[in-house]
């Protein structure tokens, strides 16, 4: 299902959550969604999802409105950080549920995911920990094979091996059956690597969005002889410097041509690439923390932090 916002708006009251948000997402890649916490990850997916309406923008999902328009939504799957089926019974129940929600359920390929995450049919959902719910949140998500599925967080309580089960799962069956899948998360090392498309957004508004080895490709770390790496970087946008003793190592977001790189080998430098994480967290540098102007980021000094998003029913 493809994805089209235009000047996407949303306000809780006096406060604007998503602030001016244009993208267009193309159907079947799995795409990232990335922000530091309050910057408006739930409160985008929610809107993509139905669950809230827009404050104003337009928000097209194949060309349909979202809103109250069930010949979209049953489309549509949203699972959250603390999963869609906590009070709703047993596994079995919520999996009963899930199938008749979902038109495009797999009854086998959720019973074969429930022995992959060890899941008892007969378990009561209160009384099972966090990564249980987490883990039958994923169940309901992958099994559902809906032509839009989110994941919001919905992995966090599971254990590391639990993740990585799902990653797996996730990219096997995207395979066979292709769909537009966002995934929203802090784990961005682990999850880096699915990612065909990253979006990235701080306080409300589009930071960037890019092809996940584009955005690799334009950081760059520069490390050698302290004077020598400052000579090397002038003049390009540096992110973060460390020094250690005479070494020094820069951070340098940027396409750098062949020139620049021959450069570089014949001063003694050794050019290396940057990890996603490592470009999120200096991309969203809070503006008081005097981070360097990135070309394509917009400059917002002086404007206030958007708000963190509401929890609970008010999502």
């Amino acid at each position: 299902m493809k994805i089209d916002v235009n000047d996407l708006r949303v306000d809780y009251g006096d406060v604007r959550a998503i602030d001016g948000m244009t993208f267009s997402l193309d159907a079947g890649k799995i795409y990232g969604l990335l922000g530091r916490n309050g910057s408006g990850k739930t409160t985008l997916l929610s809107v993509l999802a139905g669950f809230r309406r827009e404050s104003g923008g337009t928000v097209r999902v194949d060309g349909r409105p979202v809103f109250e328009n069930g010949a979209v939504t049953g489309d549509v799957c949203l699972v959250r950080d603390a999963g869609e089926t906590i009070g709703i019974g047993t596994v079995e129940d919520a999996l009963y549920f899930a199938e008749w929600l979902r038109p495009h359920w797999d009854a086998a390929y959720a019973d074969a995911l429930l022995d992959r995450f060890g899941l008892r049919r007969k378990a009561n959902v209160k009384t099972m920990s966090k990564g249980q719910r987490s883990a039958l949140g994923v169940v309901v998500g992958l099994a559902g094979r809906s032509p839009l599925t989110m994941f919001d967080e919905s992995y966090l309580g599971m254990d590391a091996p639990s993740r990585y089960s799902f990653y797996d799962a996730l990219l096997a069956d995207f395979m066979e059956h292709p769909r537009t899948v966002i995934l929203s998360t802090h784990l961005i090392e682990e999850y880096s690597s699915l990612f065909e498309e990253v979006l990235i957004i701080d306080r409300g508004r589009l930071v960037l969005h890019e092809e996940s080895q584009t955005v690799l490709a334009r950081g760059t770390s520069v490390t050698g002889p302290a004077e020598r790496v400052e000579a090397f970087t002038g003049g390009l946008t540096v992110l973060d410097t460390r020094r250690l003793g005479p070494t020094a190592s820069a951070m340098v977001y940027g396409d750098l041509d062949d020139a620049r790189r021959g450069q570089a080998r014949e001063a003694g430098l050794e050019l290396g690439p940057i990890a996603m994480q490592d470009l999120f967290v200096h991309l969203t540098e809070p503006a008081g923390d005097a981070a360097p102007a990135v070309p394509g980021r917009g400059a917002r000094p002086g404007e206030p932090a958007a708000p963190a998003e509401p929890s609970g029913d008010a999502r």
